[in-house]
């Protein structure tokens, strides 16, 4: 999966967390979660849970603390998805 179709995604997945809707369209790599879309750190772990589900992977605590911005996110999700299995 590449960059621009989990960003894509992220999009759908983010959205009924982000107080910010209309900064959706326009987010991008060095988006940050809390700052730019004030996404609230409760609802972060909502995030990465909803995303372990939707790939089917399993983020750990390490990897967990780094999604801070959209462009970590995709590096976690993609790492992971195309971690063989």
């Amino acid at each position: 999966m590449d960059r621009i179709a989990i960003l894509n995604e992220l999009k759908k997945l983010l959205a009924p967390y982000t107080e910010k809707k209309e900064m959706l369209a326009n987010i991008h790599e060095d988006t940050d979660l809390v700052k730019d879309l004030k996404i609230n750190s409760a609802n972060l772990v909502d995030i990465i849970i909803e995303a372990e589900s939707k790939y089917k992977i399993e983020i750990d605590f390490d990897m967990a603390s780094k999604m801070y911005t959209v462009g970590n996110c995709i590096d976690v999700i993609s790492a992971k998805f195309n971690q063989p299995g």
